[in-house]
């Protein structure tokens, strides 16, 4: 199949394209800069017609959605990049034929007022909308935390674990989550392009097989190199806020309000159907480091 994938750049998208490839498909890469050969330039800011979409599925399959920001930022706003350009890709997969897409959404939307989760639930829905109208046949993944090499929260896991005292926010002493290997949901989304799954359509979450806070998946990051636990205590809430507001005034960190926000609900869920699609167990947490780097 020819399959557009879109922030094909990014941490999860690298991994999807790298995927397809290994399994025989021919992958056009929607890029923000710089377009080279089997790559689309996307404004993914500002491309929020239809008809800007519609040259680029002529002889397109499928299509996956992998673009996502963690910072709202005047280049990159959330609104458009999560929300209002998505839905125009989305119908304009309608008008072209192209049946098949992909979005990569998150876990712990579904409760949450974060910008974050309301502008990536606002495309869910409307992928959802357009599969019920019989036009399209969208699968929605919603994955917790995933881990992997290339990404900044990970990257921000492995160094706080070789700490040997942590000062976390009390949010991340108390919220679960289930981390996922980027490996292996980017496996899953080549195995929806199969013809077995084609026509499967609707919501997956994908999850590790056990549920633990974030402190404790520090900790275990930890202990998988061979060190001994680190102590650990909650920073102060008037402190956590302040260092959060800190992190708005600093594009390069994925530490801020809206992330903050976010920490406030689990990121939780069954891993049967993650795991039937998968094909095997995924990887615990307790072995997830061997897969960084």
């Amino acid at each position: 199949m020819n399959v557009l994938v879109c922030g094909a750049r990014g941490f999860i998208g690298s991994y999807i394209v790298a995927s397809l490839e290994a399994t025989g498909h021919n992958v056009v890469r929607g890029v923000s800069s710089n377009a080279g050969v089997d790559e689309v330039l996307v404004d993914y800011a500002r491309d929020t017609d239809p008809a800007v979409w519609l040259p680029r599925l002529v002889g397109i399959d499928a299509v996956v959605n992998a673009v996502g920001v963690l910072r709202d930022l005047s280049k990159r706003p959330m609104l458009a990049v999560h929300s209002d350009t998505p839905k125009a890709l989305f119908d304009a997969c309608a008008k072209a034929g192209v049946r098949r897409v992909v979005q990569i959404s998150a876990l712990g939307i579904e409760n949450s007022d974060s910008r974050y989760a309301r502008t990536k639930r606002a495309a869910d829905e409307h992928l959802w909308q357009l599969n019920d109208s019989g036009v399209l046949d969208g699968m929605v993944l919603r994955p917790s935390v995933v881990f992997g090499a290339g990404d900044d929260s990970s990257s921000l896991f492995v160094n706080m674990s070789k700490l040997p005292v942590l000062l976390l926010p009390r949010a991340v002493m108390q919220t679960r989550a289930q981390p996922v290997a980027v490996g292996e949901l980017a496996e899953v989304v080549a195995k929806l392009l199969s013809t077995e799954h084609l026509s499967r359509t609707g919501l997956i979450e994908c999850v590790g097989p056990e549920l633990l806070t974030l402190a404790a998946f520090i900790g275990s990051l930890r202990e998988q190199t061979g060190k001994s636990a680190a102590f650990t205590c909650a920073i102060p809430d008037w402190l956590t806020q302040l260092s959060a507001k800190m992190g708005d005034a600093v594009p390069v960190t994925p530490w801020g309000t809206d992330a903050l926000s976010l920490l406030a609900n689990d990121n939780a869920s069954d891993s049967k159907a993650f795991e039937e699609l998968l094909g095997r167990a995924p990887t615990h947490y307790r072995d997830l480091f061997a897969t960084f780097g």
